[in-house]
């Protein structure tokens, strides 16, 4: 009867995360951790339904990738989720860092220019290298989304900041794994 219980809250849980509903199946993971502290798809639940409240799309791909593992490897499920969860927390904290304008390592304000304003400097100057090259040692464009993001490497390899982009594409690729257009534009590095 418990086992059976477990199961239909599990199930109930999973059905919140795949609506996008993450709070109500973060109570429902928290629920059965509190009555069956040791299952562990229960955490791994609970992890990136909390990731999700940051991240929807990413900790969507790793709840599906976990229910695949699960699926074919079991045991190793787990621990190969709370790897790849570890290293995209490492990534966001890193993007975070370079997002919210502080030097990675100090409280120091970094100076810098909004995405938006950026955009507006590329079009006075009349092309992204320009514009870009006009501020690149004296200040950082400050991005706060992720397609902004995107569009900054986009513009940085279309204008031949190969080794830059990949400064930045090694972060982002973590932090939104599966992203098409981050391996587009590795591909266009490469090639």
């Amino acid at each position: 009867m418990e086992k059976r219980k477990a199961k239909k809250m599990l199930e109930r849980a999973e059905n919140h995360f795949y609506r996008g509903e993450y709070e109500e199946a973060m109570r429902t993971y928290g629920l059965l951790l509190r009555d069956y502290p040791s299952l562990k798809e229960a955490r791994i639940g609970a992890i990136l339904s909390d990731v999700a409240g940051e991240n929807d799309e990413e900790a969507q791909a790793l709840f599906e990738y976990y229910q695949v593992l699960r699926e074919e490897n079991g045991e190793d499920a787990e621990r190969i989720i709370e790897e790849m969860i570890g290293s995209l927390d490492d990534a966001l904290t890193k993007i975070s860092d370079l997002l919210e304008g502080t030097l990675l390592g100090s409280d120091e304000p970094m100076n810098g220019i909004s995405y938006h304003d950026f955009v507006e400097l590329v079009e006075l100057r009349g092309s992204f290298r320009r514009a870009f090259e006009d501020i690149m040692f004296s200040t950082r464009v400050v991005i706060t989304e992720k397609e902004e993001l995107l569009d900054f490497l986009q513009q940085l390899v279309e204008n031949g900041f190969n080794e830059m982009a990949m400064r930045y594409i090694e972060g982002a690729a973590v932090a939104y794994p599966g992203e098409e257009k981050i391996q587009d534009l590795i591909e266009k590095i490469k090639g």
